[in-house]
């Protein structure tokens, strides 16, 4: 268990380092026009995003079972504490954000250069607020289509960041699960992925560095909770007694 527990740290350092380069790089977020790299780094954040993130989601629990290649009855129990963990990690970040009522930076800017007020704003429910920016946004030719959208579709709360808590917990699921079977590349892709997806958040105006790293450490605790209480280990060893 501490060995779990010392590789999931090292996984939430690792990723850190992302919002901790934007941090050190004294970074401020201004909205991009449309190129090539930025529609690829959309894309790869699209893939946490709904309905998409399901297909993710399922994706990512075969890859894994391929690579622990235990009995069915296993995998059924490490399938329903991982979807557990990962569907209260999208409550709690829910939870944090109705308390933290932080704006993302998209907003702010809306603000500046729109004039909207935020304050009522997010006394609107969301298909309001949706449309809100729908309008705003309208006679904006510089913006991409794509982004435009995406800011019309997502109009909550800022802290912490739902997708980097999403990446982050598959990664170190990932770390915890596959390092005792020596999977490394499947480890390395997902962190990269998990890399991408912080990234994205930022690049985009949805997130704020704070955002970024305490999506980290909420995913770093619920992982090894989970792991406190369940054992991956004991559960994994099992496999060969079955």
């Amino acid at each position: 268990m501490f060995k779990i527990f010392r590789h999931t740290t090292l996984g939430m350092l690792l990723l850190l380092v992302v919002p901790l380069i934007f941090w050190l790089s004294d970074w401020h977020w201004h909205p991009y026009k449309s190129a090539i790299t930025l529609k690829w780094i959309f894309l790869i954040m699209e893939t946490v995003t709904s309905p998409w993130v399901i297909l993710t989601n399922l994706i990512l629990n075969t890859w894994i079972f391929k690579c622990l290649h235990s009995k069915a009855k296993i995998l059924l129990k490490l399938f329903c504490i991982i979807n557990i963990i990962i569907i209260a990690g999208q409550q709690i970040k829910s939870f944090v954000k109705c308390k933290s009522q932080e704006p993302r930076p998209y907003i702010i800017w809306l603000e500046h250069h729109y004039g909207l007020n935020i304050h009522n704003f997010y006394l609107l429910k969301n298909k309001e607020r949706s449309e809100i920016v729908s309008n705003l946004l309208n006679s904006n030719q510089i913006l991409p289509v794509w982004l435009k959208r995406h800011w019309i579709h997502e109009t909550g709360y800022s802290l912490p960041s739902g997708h980097t808590m999403f990446a982050s917990s598959w990664a170190l699921l990932t770390i915890s699960l596959l390092w005792p079977y020596r999977c490394y590349k499947t480890i390395a892709i997902i962190f990269i992925w998990a890399y991408f997806v912080s990234i994205s958040r930022m690049l985009f105006g949805m997130h704020w560095i704070q955002d970024l790293i305490l999506a980290n450490i909420l995913a770093w605790m619920l992982v090894n909770l989970t792991n406190y209480l369940v054992d991956f280990n004991k559960l994994l060893s099992n496999n060969a007694k079955i």
